[in-house]
């Protein structure tokens, strides 16, 4: 009985830290600002969007609509077509012939080493015109306010580099379960405050769905170029600037952006997978964030079931009982700020137990030497 009070005193712990972190980490993280004084002074500045685009026919379209619908007074959309085995390249040109804020452009071959989405944003960098560089993937689709804001947000708190993470839409069940989980490992285990107060390279986090920067700051430790065979560009990008002493930042892109990640049980998995290795998937992180996760949002529910099978003293059963409901508490305050399916909420525990599986078999896959194809490239 003993191990058994001590494993559960334990788990009340790791339940309690990802909740208490959770719910202070909303009040920093915050929306892009809406100052109308900054929203002013935002209006001044020209900004470049960058849009890598790799085989986007299905939704290229939808894309540029709602930035063409943009209030911004100065702002350029470029568009580099790496390489697409559909007809994204046509649908671009027939917005590039009728408005002059688009631009197409056409990527050049893929060299050895480099991961495509890198050298499409290296490319797209270098051929902006204006000094501020809106990164977005082609499927983020934006508010009419939404580059203003996210200009104001620099303007009213200066980094380096700035990260939103969109509102993630879901649609299947694997989709509802597993993609809300970034919001559980970023915001349940990532001190913001301490990470605005250094340049510290372990606090780095981003999304790579929307990143913002100034050119200078961007050239000067080397963009993407620097992180040229990664694929996961949502940490490795924000840990560049930091490891060359420069700051980012992270806000809530909630309101004023949407992305549908992936569809589906197959593109959930590949998705997930593909970034595992270069997350939490390592031989350093591994095995400490499936005691994190694991201990706070799944063996909760387990022990507490056990304790009822197994007859434990009931003093036991209300501290499990307790843990489990503090391991709930992150999930609900993640699907009501970020309005995610509440299917989510009910099942946590099997998503969190799910999203462990995935981290194990990228780890078990990558020491075997294999990769996910992913947009028909290792």
């Amino acid at each position: 009985m003993i191990l058994i009070t001590i494993l559960t005193m334990t788990v009340l712990l790791l339940a309690l830290l990802p909740t208490l972190m959770f719910a202070k980490n909303l009040q920093l993280y915050r929306p892009a600002s809406k100052s109308e004084v900054t929203l002013a002074a935002a209006q001044r500045e020209a900004i470049s969007v960058l849009i890598p685009a790799r085989n986007e026919a299905a939704g290229i379209a939808t894309t540029l609509e709602y930035l063409l619908k943009s209030d911004h007074t100065d702002f350029e959309i470029v568009i580099l077509d790496d390489h697409s085995e559909d007809d994204t390249a046509e649908i671009v040109k027939a917005f590039a012939d009728r408005d002059r804020r688009v631009r197409l452009l056409k990527s050049k071959p893929l060299p050895e080493g480099w991961n495509g989405k890198q050298h499409a944003c290296w490319q797209l960098a270098q051929l902006a015109k204006h000094r501020w560089l809106l990164f977005l993937d082609a499927d983020v689709h934006v508010a009419p306010d939404a580059i203003s804001r996210i200009m104001a947000q620099m303007l009213e708190r200066p980094v380096s580099l700035l990260s939103g993470f969109p509102r993630q839409v879901t649609g299947t069940p694997s989709e509802q379960l597993l993609i809300p989980m970034m919001h559980i490992v970023l915001l349940g285990y990532l001190p913001i405050e301490r990470m605005r107060a250094s340049n510290d390279a372990s606090f780095s986090a981003g999304c790579g769905q929307l990143f913002f920067a100034n050119r200078e700051d961007y050239f000067q430790c080397g963009g993407h170029a620097k992180i040229f065979g990664s694929r996961h560009d949502g940490i490795k990008l924000p840990k560049l600037f930091r490891t060359t002493n420069l700051s980012t930042d992270l806000f809530d892109a909630t309101d004023i952006a949407d992305c549908r990640m992936y569809r589906g049980y197959q593109q959930v998995t590949r998705g997930l997978l593909k970034n595992a290795t270069e997350g939490i998937a390592n031989k350093v992180l591994l095995l400490p964030f499936t005691i994190l996760l694991g201990g706070a949002f799944v063996a909760p529910t387990i022990l507490l079931v056990l304790s009822f099978v197994l007859k434990w003293p009931l003093w036991l059963s209300i501290i499990l009982g307790l843990a489990t409901f503090l391991s709930f508490v992150p999930r609900w305050m993640a699907a009501h700020r970020f309005r995610q399916a509440w299917l989510g909420v009910c099942l946590h525990p099997l998503s969190v137990a799910w999203f462990l599986l995935l981290q194990w078999r990228a780890w078990i896959e990558g020491m075997l030497g294999r990769r996910v194809a992913w947009r028909g490239r290792m």
